[in-house]
C-alpha cells in the first residue's frame, strides 16, 4: 500500500503519538509499504533529519494551529500517489487541511483523535471548550464525519470520545496500538544511566517519565511519594526520579513543591530523557507511576511494559483495565490517595510476586502493545476499507 501521514509536528518534545508515527513507519516500510509523513514543521527542523521515512514539511504554519494554504494544495496535487491517508491527531491544521485538500477526491482518509475528543478537558477547561464548540461544527465534525473510519486505540477512547461535542458523527473503529521494544542492551543502558545520574546509585527508583504537565498529575505525585517514603527506613531508601520536558514555570513549582516535602537527596529532575538514557531510566525502575487524570493511551507505560517494569497508573490512562488483568501493575483513582494507595500496595509486595509482575508486564507489552501487533492491525483496518 501507498500510505500518506500528516502530523502538525514530528518534534519528540510535544510527545503523544510521534515517537509511534516514526517507529511504526519505519515497520510498514520494511514490511513492503510505501510511507511518506507530510507535516507542517519547517523544513528546516533539526528532528527532521533522522526521519525513518520521506517527509514533506510544510511550515511552519500560522501559530499553534499552524494554518497553511501549502498543505491542501499539496493534497490535491498529490494525493493519486497514495492508497490511503492516516491524519494523527484534531484541533490543528494537520486534520481541517487535509479534509479540504482530499476533499471531492477518491483518496479515503482515516483519522487517530489521540484522546483529543475526551471529555476531561471538557471540564478542565471549559473557556476553550467553548472556543472549540465554535469551531466544531464548520472543521472537526466535517473532519470525522468524512473520513472513512475513525480510529480509537481503546473501547475506553472511543466511548469517552462520544461524550464531548454535538453533532457527533463517524465510523468508528477500535485498532490496537503501540511501540518498539528496545533495541539495545538494556543491561548497558541502565549502567550509563546510573554513571549519568550518581546519586540513584543503590536507590529504590520510582519512574515518572513523560512531558511535565498538570493533565499527568505531577503535583499529586509528588506529595503521595513523600507522604509513603516518609514512612520507609533508611535500609530502604526510595527515590522518585521525574524525568521529561516541561514549561518552565511549571518545572519550578514542581521542583519547589518537592523541596519542600522531600530530602534533597530522595528526588531528581532529569530534564527530557532520549535514547539508550531513556532506556537506562525504565530498566533501573523498578517501577513506573502515572497517576494521570486524563490519558488516551500512555506510550510510556507500554515502554515500561517493554522493560519489564510494573506500572502504578490512575483509572484515566484507557488502557488501566489491560494492564491490571495481565497482573502487570496496579490502576487507582487519580487523586493523592488512591496514588498512595498504589505506592503502599507496590512497597508491601514480597520480592517474589514483584518478580512475577515483571515478568507479567513483558508479557502484557508482548501480547497487547507491541508495535506488529499495532501495525498489522492498522493494514487490516486500511486494507479493508480501500478495496
Amino acid at each position: 500500500m501507498r500510505i500518506l501521514r500528516s502530523i502538525h509536528t514530528l518534534d519528540p518534545a510535544v510527545g503523544g503519538p510521534i515517537e509511534s508515527v516514526r517507529q511504526s513507519s519505519a515497520l510498514l516500510r520494511r514490511l513492503g509499504h510505501d510511507v511518506e509523513i507530510v507535516s507542517l514543521d519547517r523544513p528546516d527542523a533539526p528532528w527532521l533529519q533522522d526521519s525513518p521515512v520521506t517527509t514533506h514539511a510544510l511550515g511552519p504554519g500560522r501559530g499553534s494551529y499552524g494554518y497553511t494554504p501549502k498543505l491542501a494544495e499539496w493534497l490535491r496535487k498529490h494525493h493519486g500517489d497514495f492508497d490511503a491517508v492516516i491524519v494523527h491527531g484534531v484541533w490543528q491544521y494537520s486534520s481541517f487541511g487535509v479534509w479540504r485538500g482530499l476533499r471531492g477526491t477518491k483518496t479515503p482518509y482515516f483519522v487517530f483523535p489521540h484522546g483529543m475528543l475526551d471529555p476531561w478537558f471538557k471540564k478542565t477547561y471549559p473557556l476553550k471548550h467553548l472556543k472549540k464548540m465554535l469551531y466544531w461544527p464548520w472543521a472537526e465534525y466535517r473532519v470525522l464525519r468524512d473520513a472513512r473510519a475513525v480510529l480509537f486505540t481503546s473501547e475506553e477512547e472511543k466511548r469517552l470520545a462520544r461524550e464531548s461535542f454535538f453533532p457527533y458523527r463517524c465510523h468508528e473503529r477500535v485498532v490496537n496500538y503501540g511501540t518498539a521494544p528496545p533495541d539495545l542492551d538494556l543491561s548497558a543502558a541502565r549502567i550509563r544511566f546510573l554513571e549519568t545520574f550518581s546519586l540513584l546509585h543503590g536507590k529504590r527508583i520510582f519512574l515518572f517519565l513523560g512531558r511535565l504537565h498538570e493533565k499527568k498529575g505531577c503535583d499529586l505525585l509528588i506529595e503521595a511519594f513523600a507522604a509513603v517514603a516518609s514512612r520507609r527506613t533508611a535500609e530502604q531508601p526510595c527515590h522518585l526520579v521525574m524525568a521529561g520536558p516541561s514549561d518552565p514555570a511549571y518545572l519550578e513549582r514542581l521542583k519547589n513543591m518537592a523541596a519542600a516535602l522531600l530530602p534533597a537527596n530522595a528526588f531528581t529532575f532529569t530534564g527530557m530523557l532520549s535514547g539508550d538514557l531513556k532506556w537506562g531510566a525504565f530498566s533501573a525502575a523498578e517501577v513506573f507511576i502515572l497517576p494521570s487524570h486524563q490519558e488516551n493511551f500512555g506510550i510510556a507505560v507500554v515502554e515500561a511494559l517493554a522493560c519489564a517494569t510494573p506500572v502504578l497508573i490512575s483509572n484515566q490512562v484507557n488502557i488501566w483495565r489491560e494492564i491490571v488483568e495481565a497482573g502487570a501493575g496496579f490502576g487507582n483513582e487519580d487523586t493523592v490517595t488512591g496514588t498512595m494507595s498504589s505506592l503502599e500496595r507496590w512497597l508491601a509486595l514480597p520480592e517474589g510476586d514483584r518478580v512475577v509482575m515483571r515478568e507479567n508486564a513483558r508479557r502484557c507489552f508482548a501480547a497487547n502493545f507491541h508495535i506488529e501487533r499495532a501495525v498489522e492491525s492498522l493494514v487490516e483496518v486500511l486494507s479493508g476499507a480501500t478495496e
